[in-house]
């Protein structure tokens, strides 16, 4: 394989797991298996992408080709870099803080209003995702409680 143009563009997750979804049914179709560490990696890769938190372990999934563009452009006026709005479709921050990790320099850019608008209409077009839910243990942080090292290494 030869890279004509590297970086002419960055794909987000979903797009990422939906090539592999369609490579693979391309191989069963003909009956044809790719070179064994191939397989290995296209596999390792999809459960990681499937696995939560990750927003496309939800099922069913809300992520379709039509909301991305849909959340491009309802995010279009406030001028999101590409790398911001990638994170975004990525992590799908369900929280202004959350949403505060993906976009630099949040609270001098926009206004409380427009950080929570923005929150909004990631839940409206990707849906809500609570992570939280998956990460609730026995007095981990989810539940309001501390984690220090020790809770992690456990």
């Amino acid at each position: 394989m030869k890279v004509i143009e590297s970086q002419t563009a960055v794909l987000s997750n979903y797009e990422v797991f939906e090539h592999l979804v369609d490579q693979r049914q391309r191989y069963k179709s003909k009956k044809r298996r790719g070179p064994g560490n191939l397989e290995t990696v296209v596999k390792e890769l999809l459960q990681y992408l499937r696995t939560a938190p990750g927003p496309l372990s939800q099922e069913p999934t809300t992520y379709t080709p039509a909301s991305i563009s849909q959340l491009l452009e309802r995010l279009r006026p406030f001028d999101l870099s590409k790398g911001e709005v990638v994170m975004i479709l990525n992590l799908r921050p369900a929280s202004v803080i959350g949403l505060n990790t993906v976009v630099e320099e949040m609270s001098e850019r926009f206004t409380e209003d427009q950080q929570q608008e923005m929150v909004d209409i990631i839940a409206d077009v990707l849906g809500k995702f609570e992570a939280a839910e998956h990460n609730r243990g026995a007095g981990g942080a989810a539940e309001g409680g501390d984690v220090n090292m020790d809770d992690a290494a456990a």
